[in-house]
C-alpha cells in the first residue's frame, strides 16, 4: 500500500484504539486486524453517499460481527458521514450516536442492527433478495435503475453461529450474485483459539452451499484483497464468500493474535507500543493526518458523483418510463391504499371458518392494492395459508416472484426479512406454526428493536392443535411474545377481526407485528367490529347498568367466553364480554378509553386464554381469575384437549359462579 493508504488504515486502527481506550469499553481486536479490508472495499468499491445516506441505489455495508463497531463508526466519521469526533469520542456512552454495537436509526450509515452474531449475515442476504426482486421489477435495457451489492464483514463467530448456515445455503440456492462476504479468520474467539472448537473446512462447506469462495492470505494486502472483490463482482451467479487471513489486535508488541484483544481495551502501554510499531505518534489521541483528511475527501466527493449519476439516470427514466416510474416510487413510498380497509372492512368469511384460512383470503386481497407484498413460510405455507395465489414465486432464474419458499429455516428467515424491509420498497411477512417461532425469537427481537414493519403470521396457536401434542402447543408462547417491547401482537377471535388485524400490520411502520390464528374453525361473530383497532373492546355489553362480571378472552377463546355468557344469564349474572384482541394496543389508549372498557370498580373478572396465564395478573384484579394452561398440553383430539384443560361451556360458567359465592 501506499503511504496515504497506509496512513488512512492506520487512522481507522487507532481512531478505534482510542476511542475504546477512552470508554474502558469495548473490541479493539478486530478493527486493528481488519481495517485493511474494510477500508479496500470502502474506498475503492462501495457505491455510498455520505450526504444523503438513505440513496436508494447505495451498496448496503453490513458489519456482522458487531462487536467490531469501531471500525465502522471511524469509517463513518472519516467518509463525512453525520458522525463528528467528539461523537466518536462519546463511544459507548449515554445518548452518543456511537452506541458498543451498530444500532439502525441510532447512527447514520448504519443499515442494521448487528451484536448478535450470524444476524447481519442473514439480514445481509435478506437485503440481496429484496435488490434483486426490485430490479427484476424495475429494471429495463439501458436502465439499471436497481444496481447495488449487499457487502457483508463477518467473523469467526458468525461462521460458527446456525443462523448463518442457514442463511448461507438459502442465498446460494436463490443465487445472489450480488451478496459478497468478507470473513475475518483471525481464528481467535472471546475464549481463545478457534482451534478448540473450529476445524470444519468453510471453503468446502460455502462451496456446497453454492458460494464462490476467494482467499486471500494476508489481510495487509490491500492489491490482493481488491483482486478478490473484484473477482466476486465479476461472478452474478453465485454470492462469494472472501477468507481474508488476519491478526486479532495487530500491531499489539504483546497482545496481538490473542483472545485479550478481542473484548476489551488493550490498555495505555499496549496502545503505546502498536502506535510506535506503526508509526503513529502517541499524542494527540484521536489523531488524523491532514494527508488523510484530503484523501478521505476526494474518496468522498467520487462516491457523490455516483449517485449524482444515477440521479440523472432515474430522470430519464422518468420520462422513458413514467408509468413505471410511477410504480417504482409508490413502491419505495411503502404506502398502503386506505381503499384496502375499506375492502377489508366488507369482506364476508365463511361460518365456521379458522382465523388463518380468514387470513389467507385477506392476503389475496392485500396482494391486488400492494403488489410489493412480498414474503413466505418456513416450509408450512399450505397449512399458514400464506401463499399468494397470484404472487408467483421467488426464484434464480425467475426473481421476479413475491412468494418465497424459505424451507425449514425459521431463525434465517426472521433476519431474512429484517433485511427486505431494511432495504426498503417491499412490505414483507413471513410464516409458521407458533410454536416454532421460538426458533427465531432473536431475528423478532432484533426487528422490534430496530422499529421494522416486519409482520409474522402464526397459526396453530394453542393447545387446540389437539393431537400433534405437546411439542406442538405453544403454551408459553404467548406470554413470551408479549414480553417483547414494541411488538405488537394480535390473536383476532374471527375473521372480521383478522381484517382489521392485518389493517393494523400493514399500517404499523415503527415495528413488527406477529398475528396469532387458530388452526380450528371458529363462528363468525356478529358483534365484532372496528372497534378492534383500538386493541380491546366491550364485545358483548352487559344489559344493565353496571356488569356483574367482565369476561376477558382473546382470539379462539371468545366465543367460548359469549356461549357462556348465555348460561350465566340463567344465574342472574350480567356479564361483560371484552375482546382482547392485543393487550399492547389496549394499554396505548387512554385511560378513559380503558377505564369504560374495565371499569376499575368491578373487581370479578375472568379471563380466558388457552396460553400460559402470566401476564394477565392486572386484568383479573385481585377479585378475579385466569383460566389458562399451566403446563406442556397432551396429544389428543382437539375437544378431549379442550375439555381437559377445562376450555368449555361448563368449566367457564363455574369458575364464574365461584365468584360469587359466599366467603365466610
Amino acid at each position: 500500500m501506499n503511504e496515504v493508504e497506509n496512513l488512512a488504515v492506520n487512522t481507522i486502527r487507532f481512531l478505534s484504539v482510542d476511542a475504546i481506550e477512552k470508554a474502558k469499553s469495548g473490541h479493539p481486536g478486530l478493527p486493528m486486524g481488519a481495517a485493511p479490508m474494510a477500508y479496500t472495499l470502502w474506498s475503492r468499491f462501495l457505491k455510498h453517499s455520505p450526504r444523503n445516506h438513505q440513496w436508494f441505489n447505495r451498496d448496503r455495508f453490513v458489519l456482522s460481527a458487531g462487536h467490531g463497531s469501531m471500525l465502522l463508526y471511524s469509517l463513518l466519521h472519516l467518509f463525512g458521514y453525520d458522525l463528528s469526533l467528539e461523537d466518536i469520542k462519546s463511544f459507548r456512552q449515554w445518548g452518543s450516536k456511537t452506541p458498543g454495537h451498530p444500532e439502525y436509526r441510532q447512527t447514520p450509515g448504519v443499515e442494521t442492527t448487528t451484536g448478535p452474531l450470524g444476524q447481519g449475515i442473514a439480514n445481509a442476504v435478506g437485503m440481496a433478495v429484496a435488490e434483486r426482486r426490485l430490479a427484476a421489477e424495475f429494471n429495463r435495457e439501458g436502465y439499471p435503475l436497481v444496481d447495488h451489492y449487499t457487502y457483508c464483514l463477518a467473523g469467526d463467530g458468525c461462521m460458527m453461529e446456525g443462523i448463518t448456515y442457514e442463511a448461507a445455503s438459502l442465498a446460494g440456492h436463490f443465487k445472489l450474485g450480488k451478496l459478497i462476504c468478507l470473513y475475518d479468520d483471525n481464528e481467535i474467539t472471546i475464549d481463545g483459539s478457534t482451534h478448540f472448537t473450529f476445524s470444519e473446512d468453510i471453503e468446502q462447506r460455502f462451496n456446497a452451499a453454492g458460494w464462490q469462495v476467494l482467499k486471500v492470505e494476508n489481510g495487509n494486502d490491500l492489491e490482493t484483497i481488491a483482486e478478490a472483490i473484484e473477482t466476486a463482482r465479476e461472478d452474478l451467479s453465485r454470492p462469494t464468500l472472501i477468507q481474508v487471513k488476519t491478526v486479532i489486535g495487530y500491531g499489539c508488541p504483546q497482545k496481538e493474535g490473542k483472545a485479550e484483544t478481542h473484548g476489551a481495551p488493550i490498555g495505555y502501554e499496549e496502545a503505546c507500543g502498536a502506535k510506535e510499531r506503526l508509526g503513529w505518534p502517541l499524542e494527540p489521541l484521536f489523531y488524523i493526518p491532514e494527508k488523510v483528511r484530503e484523501h478521505f475527501s476526494s474518496l468522498t466527493h467520487a462516491s457523490e458523483s455516483k449517485r449524482k449519476e444515477w440521479e440523472t439516470l432515474l430522470a430519464s427514466y422518468r420520462k422513458e418510463f413514467p408509468k413505471l416510474a410511477e410504480r417504482f416510487d409508490y413502491w419505495i413510498s411503502g404506502d398502503v391504499p386506505k381503499e384496502l380497509k375499506k375492502e377489508l372492512e366488507e369482506m364476508s368469511f365463511d361460518d365456521p371458518l379458522a382465523t388463518r384460512g380468514a387470513s389467507g383470503q385477506i392476503m389475496q386481497k392485500i396482494y391486488d392494492y400492494l403488489p410489493n407484498f412480498m414474503g413466505g413460510s418456513a416450509d408450512l405455507g399450505s397449512s399458514v395459508k400464506t401463499f399468494l395465489k397470484e404472487g408467483g414465486t421467488f426464484l434464480s432464474e425467475e426473481p421476479d416472484g413475491n412468494n418465497i419458499y424459505f424451507g425449514i429455516r425459521e431463525h434465517a428467515m426472521g433476519a431474512i426479512l429484517s433485511g427486505m424491509f431494511l432495504h426498503g420498497g417491499l412490505h414483507t411477512y413471513g410464516s409458521s406454526f407458533f410454536m416454532f417461532w421460538d426458533y427465531m425469537k432473536p431475528a423478532v427481537r432484533m426487528a422490534a428493536l430496530m422499529e421494522l414493519g416486519v409482520i409474522y403470521v402464526f397459526s396453530h396457536d394453542s393447545i387446540a392443535v389437539g393431537e400433534d401434542g405437546p411439542t406442538h402447543q405453544p403454551v408459553e408462547q404467548m406470554s413470551n411474545l408479549r414480553s417483547i417491547p414494541n411488538l405488537t401482537v394480535l390473536r383476532p377471535a374471527d375473521g372480521k377481526e383478522t381484517a382489521y388485524a392485518w389493517w393494523i400490520a400493514l399500517n404499523r411502520k415503527e415495528g413488527p407485528t406477529a398475528l396469532l390464528l387458530s388452526r380450528q374453525p371458529l363462528p363468525q361473530l356478529k358483534e365484532t367490529g372496528e372497534d378492534a383497532l383500538k386493541g380491546g373492546y366491550v364485545l358483548q355489553k352487559e344489559e344493565g347498568e353496571s356488569p356483574d362480571l367482565i369476561i376477558i378472552a382473546t382470539g379462539s377463546e371468545v366465543s367460548l367466553a359469549l356461549e357462556a355468557t348465555e348460561e350465566l344469564k340463567k344465574n342472574n349474572i350480567d356479564v361483560r364480554v371484552v375482546s382482547m384482541m392485543s393487550v399492547d394496543l389496549f394499554e396505548k389508549q387512554s385511560q378513559e378509553y380503558q377505564e369504560k372498557v374495565l371499569p376499575p370498580h368491578i373487581k370479578k373478572r375472568l379471563v380466558v386464554e388457552a396460553a400460559l396465564p402470566q401476564g394477565w395478573e392486572p386484568y383479573a384484579t385481585d377479585g378475579g381469575k385466569v383460566i389458562g394452561v399451566d403446563d406442556f398440553g397432551s396429544s389428543a383430539p382437539l375437544k378431549v384437549v379442550m375439555e381437559k384443560y377445562g376450555f368449555t361451556v361448563e368449566n367457564v360458567t363455574k369458575q364464574a359462579l365461584k365468584m360469587f359465592e359466599n366467603k365466610s
